[in-house]
């Protein structure tokens, strides 16, 4: 159960841009340099994609992944280029393995991350942000490099660690101040804190009792999890698909057309954006969960990917249940979040 640091993209298996006067922004244009840290499109991609499992504001003993800190930490050195961080962030994502591991202790505490699809253009905008930036780390981590590499030591020499105009920042590990964000990041947020706390609840119960004890988790504390994270946000979440384990997560019409679009656009490898309808007072916002995997053993093949045992719990839980036979890297749902404008 080591490698199950992945699993919280197994948060995917509880499937579920400004107002009239702004302009939503394009959160993953291209971009060939820019000096702003902000306008990076790597930033908003790494908070996307990263930090569900390598969140700079969760504590050092609340979380289920090391921060991107420390992986910038333990990668770039004083002789280390851009092109080869890159390159190395290239290899990992497409291959993490224990042998390659340059983070050893991470692999110990937290198991292999497992084999997630990323476009290369995504990896390589990210890793860009992080070789010349300042990157957030959490209260706790300078301390405790310090510790563990020894004062002064592993710090990349200053290399690759921003020019030091950035302050660490000290994050609550639910942000809620998302009202001033375009329409489509602020539904993205919302997604992305729902899915963490969620994630963060799923991993405890599997680390604890197993997957098959992870079953009963999601039939008992999905919803309610769910709800909460709606009045932290003052929004409607959801998580819909178009195979539901839960009946209660069947996609409307409408919603079944949206998870179409995103099927084509991830079988086409490109970056999903979120998509934002306006109406004459609310937002809705829709984005869509994929599987890796690490999700197949709920939601794969059964007696291939899915184990009897596993199979047996389902059917028992789920009598209704439709959400088998995925693949890898495929569209499991999406989330459907509504707010005022």
């Amino acid at each position: 159960m080591k490698n199950i640091i992945g699993l919280l993209v197994l948060a995917t298996f509880f499937v579920s841009c400004n107002s009239s006067n702004k302009k939503e922004k394009n959160s993953y244009s291209k971009v060939e340099h820019t000096s702003d840290k902000s306008d990076h499109p790597g930033k908003k991609l790494m908070e996307t994609n990263c930090y569900i499992c390598h969140s700079a504001t969760a504590g050092h003993d609340d979380r289920i992944g090391p921060p991107m800190i420390a992986i910038k930490r333990h990668y770039i050195n004083s002789k280390t280029t851009k092109k080869e961080f890159t390159d190395a962030m290239q290899a990992w994502i497409k291959n993490p393995n224990e042998a390659d591991a340059k983070m050893p202790g991470a692999v110990k505490q937290f198991g292999v991350m497992p084999i997630q699809h990323f476009p290369e253009e995504t990896i390589a905008q990210i890793s860009e942000y992080m070789f010349d930036f300042e990157i957030e780390q959490p209260e706790w981590f300078e301390n405790h490099f310090n510790e563990e590499r020894g004062k002064g030591k592993g710090m990349g020499n200053g290399r690759g660690m921003g020019n030091g105009k950035d302050k660490k920042l000290g994050m609550k590990q639910t942000q809620t101040n998302f009202e001033d964000l375009p329409y489509g990041e602020r539904g993205l947020k919302y997604a992305l804190t729902t899915k963490a706390v969620l994630g963060k609840n799923l991993m405890g119960t599997i680390q604890k009792k197993g997957v098959l004890e992870a079953l009963n988790f999601c039939n008992l504390q999905a919803y309610p999890l769910t709800d909460s994270m709606s009045v932290v946000h003052n929004a409607t979440i959801k998580r819909v698909t178009d195979k539901p384990r839960n009946p209660n997560n069947k996609a409307n019409t409408e919603e079944l057309g949206y998870i179409r679009d995103f099927k084509e656009v991830i079988a086409n490898n490109e970056e999903p954006k979120p998509l934002v309808k306006k109406m004459d007072d609310k937002v809705k916002v829709y984005y869509p969960i994929t599987t890796n995997n690490m999700c197949l053993q709920c939601h794969g093949k059964p007696n291939e990917t899915v184990e009897a045992s596993t199979l047996t719990r389902i059917k028992s839980l789920y009598p209704m249940d439709k959400a088998l036979g995925y693949d890898i890297n495929e569209v499991r749902g999406i989330w459907s979040i509504t707010f005022d404008k």
